[in-house]
This record gives structure tokens, C-alpha cells and sequence, in this order.
């Protein structure tokens, strides 16, 4: 059987081919699936968008519409994507439950449709089955989800006109696999018109949750806080303000005050406690009150600091520091010799002159390179994601070679073994903030492989 005659009748809607191979052979069709197992002719016909050709092979052999192809879409899936809503409408007539058939990711055509934006084949979809409106993804997502996801705001809006009508107005608050609700990825992604829609739905506007949180335990204003840039986000959060929206620690803060009060216990009254460990605790890094965006900000102004004073410090150290000479020593003042005896002040005088002329410099150089790279490193994990960031990547790696040429200038004349020790120690300084951290990740993946091997 010469199939790819079939297959390009299907492309071509030709179908006195198709009449021919049926009176040679009935079986034609059952036959094609078997050798060509991919890819059906309803498949081929539907991409080609050849309506009569798809409605005689729907008439031959219903079952067909139902099937998947090689990369799990069906016809309808295939249909919904080109934007033929002719066809659509043949294949619901065919068979409606072809509209809750999940395939490629466990998505349904309603799915497809809300992510290419067709409306008039969502409206369809809904018509003949309103149901499908609940249907997710294998990552949790809703239809609406995925309009918002992929900027289709005529999609998102016919849905949530759906959801009004259905009185499925819930399904806004629902939450995908991480937790983001649609109005998390709205501010997100910063759709405007989005999320004026949302909040001032006929009856969505009221069912909404704006301060619901995600997965990592952040309401929509938080996520706002960490993706603002400019004057329009800043309007976008006085929005957000007015429609009650608060912050994840703001919110705990209200629960907390707003708690029913359980009646007090009577107990030995405890000593009164240390004013300063209440400060202490208060000034504290709190995960439910402190915002991530004011405590990246925080730490990135601490760690630039640290990083500018180690680099000056480094290129010019202190007098005496890199000396080879070691430094004078001084006999103690008068009055004082009395209270020391002269074990003590020999013993005294030996151990400052060695750690004064050895170890007070290898010690300088250690700790302050590695406070370098340990700032450096902050600030590479804290800007992970920004805009730029091979060029900022190339300056601080810059800025590290800096420091060590400098350091390197500075050691000229100094012994060959103190030197190599020097060498030593600043190598551990540049490695160790970063090793701390991959060696960790490293064994466990290790770990996991030789686990796997040898189970």
C-alpha cells in the first residue's frame, strides 16, 4: 500500500484518491495505522486545514478524532492552534468529549486555545462543554493561567467572563504547582490591563484574593516589590494598596494582633528580662516580617561596603604590615615594669616579635582577602538574575585578578618561603567562599549517583 499517496491526498483534500483506496481496500484507514503509527490522515488533513477532506474521514471512522500523534497532540489540539474553527466545530460535533481529552503535558484544546489567544474557539470550547474551564495542567495551571502566562489579555478576559457565568469565580484563587495564583502572575509580568481586570471584575473583583500567597510564602505586593523598576510600578502598587493588597509579614502581623486571646495562666512571675536581648531579638532577621526585596537591598549595601574597604585595605595596607623588617620593640613605660617580672617580659617580648614579624602579615593578607571574596560571592548570588550579568560577572573576576597583582607587586623582596606561604593562603581566601557552598551540592549529587549505581 503506497501510503504517502494517502497522506499527501490528506494535504491536498483530495478525495477521489481517497475513494479509490477505500474501493480497492475498506480496511484502508485501519491498515495506515498500523504502518504509519505517528501520524493519522485526520492529523495531516487538519494541519492542512482541508475541512471536507477531515469530514469524510470523520464520517469513515469517528474514533479517529481521538487519537494522539508522535508528539501528543490530537486533532482538535492541532485544529485549536491553527485557528480553524471550522474544523473545531466538526470534531465537537463528532464527538464533545474531545474537549476534556488531555494530551502533551496533560494539557486539553481549551488550553491550547487560552495560550494562542482564540477566542471565538474558547467561546466554543465552553459552549459545548462549560466543565472545561476546571481542567489543569501536569504544573497545576488553569486555562487562565495560561493566558496570562503567555500575554493574551482578549483570552484572559473571555474566561473570566465564563467563570462569571458559570458562578465558577473561585477558580482565580487557585494556585498553580508553585503556589502563583493568576494574580501573582499578573504583577509578575506586569499586565496592567490584567490585573485591572481582575480586581474589578463584576464578581471576580470581589472573589479575588489579593493577598494570597505562593509557595514560597509571597503575597502578589511582595512579588511587586521585588520586580519594581520604574514610575509604573509604582502606580501599580498604590492600585494594589487600594484594593487592600499588604504584604506576607504585614498580613502575619494583623492575624497575630487579630488572634482570639486564650485566658492567661497564672504562673510564678520569672525575673525581669535583659532590656537588651529584647532589642536584640526585635532587630533580628524575621522570615514572616521582613520583606526579601528589603533584605537583598540590605545585604548588597553591606556586602559592596565590605568588599570596597578589603580592596583598599589590600592595595594599601597598613604601614609595617608587608614589612620584612620586624617591627621595633619597646621597652615598657616606667611605671609599669614593676608589675611584670623578667620571665614574664623576656617571654612576652619573644612571642610579639614572632607573631609581629610573621604571622601579624600572612594573618592581614588571609582574612582580608578572604573578607573580599566572601563579599564578592554575596553579591554574585544576590544578583543572580539581574539585567547584565555577564558584564558584572567580568567585573568583580576583574576586580579579584586586581587585587591579586596588587598583592603580588606588594610581596617583591619578600622570602621565597614566606612568599610561597602567602601564595598559599590567598589561593584558600579566593576558593573557600565559593567551595563552601558547590562542594556541598557536589557530594550530594555524588552521593545520589553512587547510590544509583550501585542499588
Amino acid at each position: 500500500m503506497d501510503s504517502k499517496k494517502l497522506l499527501d491526498a490528506a494535504r491536498a483534500g483530495n478525495l477521489e484518491v481517497l475513494e479509490n483506496f477505500l474501493e480497492e481496500n475498506p480496511s484502508i484507514l485501519a491498515d495506515l495505522r498500523l504502518i504509519s503509527p505517528t501520524e493519522s490522515l485526520l492529523h495531516v488533513a487538519t494541519k492542512a486545514g482541508q475541512l471536507n477532506f477531515v469530514l469524510q474521514l470523520l464520517k469513515l471512522d469517528p474514533e479517529i478524532a481521538g487519537e494522539l500523534n508522535k508528539d501528543g497532540f490530537r486533532p482538535l489540539d492541532i485544529a485549536v492552534i491553527m485557528g480553524n474553527l471550522s474544523i473545531v466545530k466538526e470534531l465537537l460535533r463528532a464527538n464533545c468529549k474531545l474537549c476534556r481529552l488531555k494530551g502533551k503535558y496533560q494539557r486539553t484544546a481549551l488550553h491550547y486555545a487560552a495560550m494562542k489567544g482564540r477566542v471565538d474557539i474558547i467561546d466554543e470550547l465552553l459552549s459545548t462543554c462549560p466543565d472545561s474551564i476546571q481542567d489543569i495542567t501536569d504544573h497545576g495551571e488553569t486555562s487562565l493561567h495560561l493566558s496570562v502566562k503567555n500575554y493574551q489579555f482578549d483570552a484572559c478576559s473571555m474566561l473570566i467572563n465564563w467563570l462569571e457565568r458559570l458562578g465558577m469565580e473561585s477558580l482565580v484563587n487557585l494556585g498553580d504547582c508553585d503556589g502563583n495564583t493568576v494574580m501573582h502572575i499578573a504583577v509578575l509580568t506586569k499586565q496592567h490591563m490584567t490585573i485591572d481586570l481582575l480586581l474589578n471584575g463584576n464578581s471576580t473583583g470581589e472573589t479575588i484574593k489579593v493577598n494570597a500567597t505562593n509557595a514560597k510564602g509571597l503575597t502578589a505586593l511582595d512579588i511587586l516589590d521585588i520586580v519594581i523598576e520604574n514610575s509604573y510600578d509604582v502606580r501599580l502598587r498604590e492600585i494594589l494598596q487600594g484594593a487592600g493588597a499588604i504584604r506576607a509579614q504585614d498580613a502575619f502581623t494583623i492575624t497575630t494582633e487579630n488572634s482570639p486571646k486564650t485566658k492567661p495562666i497564672k504562673q510564678q512571675p520569672n525575673p525581669p528580662s535583659d532590656p537588651s536581648k529584647n532589642w536584640f531579638k526585635y532587630f533580628k532577621f524575621q522570615m514572616q516580617r521582613d520583606s526579601p526585596s528589603n533584605t537583598r537591598n540590605a545585604l548588597l549595601v553591606v556586602a559592596a561596603l565590605i568588599a570596597t574597604v578589603s580592596f583598599q585595605a589590600g592595595v594599601n595596607p597598613p604601614a609595617g604590615i608587608l614589612d620584612n623588617k620586624p617591627p621595633p620593640t619597646s621597652s615598657p613605660p616606667p611605671d609599669q615594669r614593676s608589675f611584670v617580672g623578667p620571665g614574664e617580659t623576656s617571654a612576652l617580648a619573644v612571642a610579639a616579635a614572632i607573631f609581629g614579624s610573621h604571622a601579624t602579615a600572612v594573618m592581614f593578607l588571609f582574612t582580608n582577602s578572604l573578607g573580599l571574596t566572601a563579599s564578592l560571592c554575596i553579591i554574585i548570588y544576590l544578583t543572580a538574575g539581574f539585567p547584565f550579568q555577564r558584564e558584572l560577572h567580568i567585573s568583580l573576576y576583574s576586580m579579584m585578578f586586581t587585587y591579586g597583582f596588587a598583592i603580588s607587586s606588594l610581596l617583591k623582596g619578600t622570602k621565597v618561603k614566606r612568599k610561597a606561604m602567602m601564595y598559599i593562603l590567598l589561593t584558600i581566601a579566593f576558593t573557600l567562599p565559593f567551595a563552601q557552598r558547590w562542594l556541598p551540592r557536589w557530594g550530594k549529587k555524588a552521593w545520589k549517583n553512587w547510590r544509583r549505581r550501585t542499588i
